[in-house]
C-alpha cells in the first residue's frame, strides 16, 4: 500500500460520497467528470477489495508481529470491495445472467446503500493516511 494506492481510495471515496464532495464547484465538476467511469472504477475496486481480504486471510501470521499492517489491509479490502460493488453494480449486472444472482447482487447493494456515504468518507480518510504515510 503506498501513494498510488491512496490516490484511488481518495478517488474511491470522492465517488462513494459523491452528494458530500458535489457541494464544493470544483467537487461537482470531479465528480461529473468521473460519472462515466464509475461503474468501472467500482468493479475493479471490488476485485481487488476482494483479494486484499484473500491476502488478509492468508497472512493471518502477521497479526502478531504487524497488527496495525494487518488491520489496514483488512480495512483496505472491506473498504474497496464494498465501495467498489456499490459503484459498479451495474457492470457486475451485465457479467452475471442469473436471474437468481443478479438477485443476490440488488440484495447486497441494498444493504450497503444505507452506508454508501459513510464507507466514502472512511475511504477518503484512509487514503489520505497512505499518502502522508508513503511521503513521511
Amino acid at each position: 500500500m503506498g501513494i498510488l494506492h491512496g490516490l484511488w481510495l481518495l478517488l474511491l471515496g470522492g465517488l462513494g460520497a459523491s452528494s458530500l464532495v458535489a457541494r464544493r464547484e470544483e467537487g461537482r465538476r470531479v465528480i461529473t467528470a468521473l460519472e462515466p467511469y464509475e461503474g468501472w472504477i467500482g468493479a475493479a475496486s471490488a476485485l481487488v477489495g476482494a483479494w486484499r481480504l484473500i491476502q488478509a486471510v492468508l497472512e493471518l501470521g502477521l497479526v502478531g508481529r504487524w497488527f496495525t499492517l494487518w488491520v489496514l489491509l483488512v480495512a483496505d479490502g472491506v473498504l474497496l470491495l464494498t465501495l467498489g460493488l456499490l459503484l459498479g453494480v451495474g457492470v457486475f449486472r451485465s457479467f452475471v445472467k442469473s436471474p437468481a444472482g443478479q438477485a443476490r447482487l440488488d440484495g447486497w447493494t441494498r444493504k450497503l446503500q444505507p452506508y454508501r456515504q459513510r464507507l466514502g468518507i472512511a475511504a477518503l480518510l484512509l487514503g489520505a493516511y497512505l499518502i502522508l504515510r508513503g511521503l513521511f
